[in-house]
């Protein structure tokens, strides 16, 4: 392309600091370095984890910033030492690398990788160093990702290439939402046809665990939220039954309890508040009941009592569902052109980058599952 070896110039939303409006701003972003690829974003949404860290992240380091890190895009030009990709390919951006090469990598264990920016921990969600400039100041790329600018910089242990025959603006839900909720699910609890789940919180990834749940064959599947405006969405993705804790004065532990006859067998915390993770795991029947933490969050310890797991139940997390991005993420892709997964169902508004703060208001405010931020066209 023209822009090839070229900073590009280009238009993002800068979060200059927490708790305030990101700006639109022109950037210039540099061409990729060596084992890079610059991606031209077409569509990106707003995840509970971008909001986390506008108004979670307190330290100075962390600004500012371009958010974004559940985006859809095409190869504009490679760097040095680049054989997998090649101009024009449509690509999902990943914020957990697979660089095939660690320990982690190579076990089927785990979706864990020693590379790429989380290698560093995650007090703040980005790495020191950006290709991104703006005003004279360097910009940080949050989860090594920023889908919140026309145009990235990534490495490519952190890109998956997907099928040309995807629509970006629909399957740009699976570097995010979707396959962490969908692979809590499947990968991580495991669930077993016929068993009899619970699903907190109906957001975007709540609404992939109840679709990964019946995917995995759940007879039951319990959701909870207080939003009773979501549940008739969740039947959409096999939801059976829909509890509001406000609709009850004992802990919503007991009521799981009392409609199952002792407890779920799986359950998945989508929200990232300890206190529903807790709630989670005590939903669970004793023996072999077993809970998983979704949400993101890590601004609080989490506790229980010792003899919820004494007596058999197992608790356990994920990222990203467990998925290798590299791997996984194009067989969601084929998943969802073979119909066998859903992405529209979850789209409930569409704008441009120009309206993302009333994007995150949405958000905000629970009045959206995903909105579909369009940055430039296919």
């Amino acid at each position: 392309m023209a822009t090839a070896g070229k900073v590009i110039k280009c238009k993002a939303a800068v979060a200059w600091e927490p708790n305030k409006p990101l700006v639109i701003e022109e950037i210039e972003v540099a061409p990729p370095q060596a084992n890079e690829v610059r991606i031209k974003i077409v569509a990106t949404g707003v995840c509970h984890t971008d909001l986390h860290h506008l108004s979670e992240c307190k330290r100075n380091d962390g600004f500012p910033i371009i958010l974004g890190h559940e985006g859809a895009g095409i190869v504009e030009s490679i760097g040095p030492g680049v054989t997998e990709f090649q101009p024009g390919d449509k690509v999902i951006p990943l914020f957990l690398s697979q660089c095939r090469k660690c320990r982690f990598c190579k076990s089927p264990k785990t979706n864990q990788c020693v590379e790429g920016w989380a290698a560093r921990g995650y007090d703040v969600l980005a790495a020191p160093d950006s290709r991104f400039t703006c005003k004279g100041k360097k910009v940080l790329q949050f989860m090594g990702t920023s889908t919140f600018s026309e145009y990235t910089v990534m490495n490519q242990m952190a890109v998956a290439k997907i099928d040309p025959a995807a629509p970006l603006d629909k399957v740009f839900l699976l570097s995010c939402g979707v396959c962490t909720g969908f692979g809590a699910a499947v990968n991580t609890a495991k669930v077993e046809p016929g068993s009899t789940c619970a699903v907190f919180g109906l957001g975007a990834v709540g609404l992939a665990a109840v679709m990964g749940c019946k995917f995995a064959g759940a007879k039951r599947i319990i959701v909870v939220d207080i939003n009773p405006d979501k549940f008739e969405k969740a039947k959409v993705f096999g939801a059976t039954d829909f509890v509001n804790p406000k609709d009850h004065n004992k802990p919503i532990n007991q009521v799981l309890h009392e409609m199952t006859d002792g407890g779920v067998d799986f359950s998945l915390e989508c929200v990232g508040n300890v206190e529903v993770m807790r709630s989670a795991l005590e939903s669970c029947v004793k023996g072999w009941g077993v809970s998983v933490i979704v949400g993101w969050t890590n601004s609080h310890d989490f506790a229980a009592r010792p003899i919820q797991l004494m007596t058999g139940r197992t608790w356990k997390g994920c990222q990203f569902g467990g998925f290798k991005g590299k791997d996984g993420v194009p067989e969601m892709v084929k998943a969802y052109l073979d119909k066998k997964v859903k992405l529209d169902e979850f789209i409930t508004h569409n704008m441009t980058l120009d309206q993302v703060n009333d994007a995150i208001e949405l958000m905000n405010r629970g009045k959206c599952i995903r909105t579909v931020i369009n940055v430039s066209p296919q």
